[in-house]
C-alpha cells in the first residue's frame, strides 16, 4: 500500500477496476478508448476509480488494445463430454487455417463460472467468443447473463450454439428438429410402435425442441407414446441413462404396460447406461428393446451393441463456427442464425431389428 493509501499499480487491472465500479472489463475497454456507447453514469463511476487509482494499463495491454491479438475465446460447457470434446478440436483446427489462436476455458456448466470466464477473455483481449453449452442452452435465458453479454457483445462478436433470447450473438446450431425426424423414420421403418423417450432436461432448450418435434410427428407414423413412456427426464451421462431406464422398468412393473418397442435416448452416453439397465433386467437389445440415440461419439461405436445415432459432421460445424467469427469480426453481414442439417443416421445393432406386425 502507498503512503497515500492508494494501492499499488501493479495490482489494479482492468478487471479490478470493472469489479470495483459494477461494469464488465469491456465498459472499462471501452470508456478508456472513449467509445460513445457507455451509459453517463457508468463512464463517471470509471473514469473517478481510473483517477483515484492513477491507472495506467501494462505494456502488454497497451499493446493488445492497438493491434490484435489473433485469439478467439472458447467456453466449453464440459470438456469430459466427447462430444465438445470433438467440436473443439473441430474449432481448433479451423481456427488454425485461418492463423487464430483459441483460449478455451472449461466452465463445467457453473454459470458463475461462466460469468467470470466472459470477463477473463475480454480482459486477455479476445477478438470474438464462442460459447459450447452451458447458459446459452438453457429455455428461459438468465436476465443476469443476457445482460453481462449484451455488453460484451457491443464490444466484440459472440457467437452460441443455443441461444440467448433478448442478446445480438450469432447462432450456429445442428437442426435438433430434423435429427429428431431421422430417428423417427428409422424407427418407423423397423415396424417399432411403442417408443420411450428417454433423459436430458426439458429446461434445455435443444432437448425441448426434440421432445416437441417427437410430439408434433408421432401420430404420423402411428407410435404410441403414452406418458409413461414419455416422462423420463435425467440428465445426459452414463449414469444417468442407468437411473432413468431403472426408473422406467419401476414404473412399467407398478402399472402393467408393456415394454416399450424402442427407447429413444437423448444422447449416446444416456444410451450406454440405458443398455447397461435393459441388459441388468434380463432383456436383450435389440431382440426386446431397441435403443437409438444422438452425436455418434467414439463410445456409440465401441458399445455392446454397437448404438444407432445421428451422427453430425463435426469439421463443418467447426468450420462454420469459426466462420462466423470471423465474418463477425470482420463487420461483414452474415445470418444471425445458421442450421445446419445432420449427415444422417448410422444403424448399428442396437437397432437393427425389423419387429413383426401384428
Amino acid at each position: 500500500m502507498k503512503e497515500d493509501g492508494k494501492k499499488e499499480d501493479s495490482k489494479i487491472t482492468i478487471y479490478s477496476i470493472a469489479k470495483e465500479a459494477g461494469v464488465s472489463p469491456a465498459t472499462v475497454s471501452r470508456v478508456m478508448t472513449g467509445n460513445a456507447k457507455v451509459a453517463r453514469d457508468k463512464r463517471e463511476r470509471v473514469l473517478s476509480l481510473i483517477e483515484k487509482y492513477n491507472f495506467t494499463p501494462s505494456a502488454v495491454a497497451r499493446g493488445l488494445s492497438d493491434t490484435r491479438s489473433r485469439i478467439i475465446g472458447i467456453i466449453v460447457a464440459d470438456i469430459r463430454n466427447t462430444f465438445y470434446a470433438d467440436l473443439y478440436v473441430a474449432c481448433e483446427l479451423a481456427a488454425q487455417r485461418e492463423a487464430y489462436t483459441l483460449m478455451m476455458l472449461n466452465s463445467f456448466g457453473d454459470l458463475e463460472i461462466e460469468k467470470k470466464q466472459l470477463n477473463k477473455l475480454i480482459e486477455w483481449r479476445a477478438e470474438a467468443i464462442i460459447q459450447l453449452g452451458g447458459a446459452v442452452d438453457d429455455l428461459v435465458s438468465k436476465k443476469d447473463y443476457v445482460n453481462l453479454v449484451n455488453d460484451i457483445a457491443s464490444e466484440i462478436p459472440m457467437v452460441v450454439t443455443g441461444k440467448l433470447d433478448g442478446t445480438d450473438c450469432y447462432r450456429v446450431q445442428i437442426d435438433a428438429k430434423e435429427a429428431m425426424d431421422m430417428l423417427l423414420e428409422h424407427l418407423h421403418e423397423n415396424n417399432n410402435r411403442r417408443i420411450a423417450l428417454l433423459g436430458g432436461r426439458n429446461d434445455v432448450e435443444s432437448t425441448n425442441v426434440k421432445y416437441n418435434r417427437f410430439l408434433e410427428r408421432k401420430d404420423k407414423y402411428g407410435f404410441i407414446a403414452d406418458d409413461i413412456y414419455l416422462n423420463n427426464w435425467g440428465g445426459y451421462s452414463v449414469e444417468d441413462g442407468i437411473r432413468s431406464m431403472d426408473e422406467l422398468f419401476l414404473k412399467l412393473k407398478l402399472s402393467g404396460d408393456p415394454l416399450p418397442d424402442a427407447v429413444l435416448c437423448i444422447n449416446d452416453n444416456n444410451a450406454v447406461g440405458v443398455i447397461h439397465s435393459i441388459k441388468k433386467h434380463g432383456y436383450r437389445v435389440p431382440e426386446d428393446i431397441s435403443v437409438v440415440s444422438y452425436d455418434n461419439i467414439d463410445l456409440a461405436k465401441i458399445s455392446d451393441p454397437a448404438i444407432t445415432s445421428v451422427d453430425y459432421d463435426y469439421d463443418e460445424l467447426g468450420q462454420t463456427l469459426i466462420n462466423t467469427v470471423l465474418d463477425a469480426i470482420g463487420k461483414k453481414e452474415i445470418e444471425r442464425l445458421t442450421l445446419l442439417k445432420p449427415k444422417g443416421v448410422v444403424v448399428r445393432s442396437s437397432s437393427d431389428y425389423k419387429r413383426s406386425v401384428i
